[in-house]
């Protein structure tokens, strides 16, 4: 198990040296350079309700013009941001199309996009598979090593929590 981990982490390491994107860089800065290497717009859109309650949190779809990737809405940031790397492993790995699970109407739900343009159409709904564990290890991996935080300072300070819980005095 150990021995598949660290090929599976160097295939992911080796897939992100060919981006020649000096980390740190920003998501917003991955998706442009992205977009730039790919030739093609790539655009980051929530996940419309009716697909995420059928248990989808992130899709990507390529078109034969556009990338679009889909992330799930009511979770954290930095889940969000989760989500749309592991979407972006899906793409740097060039992993085919799969079959949509579920609901057969789910890919009506996207928004407008023209299915029938799909290249690729990936939903992410279990990691047992080598692309969903490719995936995954390459969304860590450039959460990791690449990725800065888009803000890593607390959204509020320990004494600001203590003192609105009444825990501390407020000077």
């Amino acid at each position: 198990m150990r021995i598949q981990y660290r090929r599976l982490r160097r295939r992911c390491e080796a897939v992100l040296s060919t981006l020649r994107l000096e980390p740190p860089f920003s998501l917003e800065e991955l998706c442009a350079h992205l977009s730039a290497l790919r030739g093609r717009p790539l655009h980051l859109l929530s996940l419309p309700s009716g697909v995420a309650a059928a248990g989808v949190c992130g899709l990507w779809l390529a078109t034969g013009t556009d990338d679009y990737v889909f992330y799930e809405q009511q979770t954290s940031r930095p889940h969000q941001e989760h989500i749309i790397l592991h979407e972006i492993g899906h793409m740097l790995f060039d992993h085919p199309t799969l079959d949509m699970p579920g609901d057969p109407a789910l890919p009506g739900r996207l928004v407008d996009l023209d299915l029938g343009l799909a290249r690729h159409l990936l939903a992410r709904t279990d990691y047992t598979t080598r692309q969903e564990q490719e995936a995954e290890m390459l969304a860590s991996v450039l959460r990791t090593v690449a990725v800065r935080p888009e803000d890593s300072r607390p959204a509020e300070s320990a004494s600001e929590w203590e003192a609105a819980l009444g825990l501390s005095r407020v000077p």
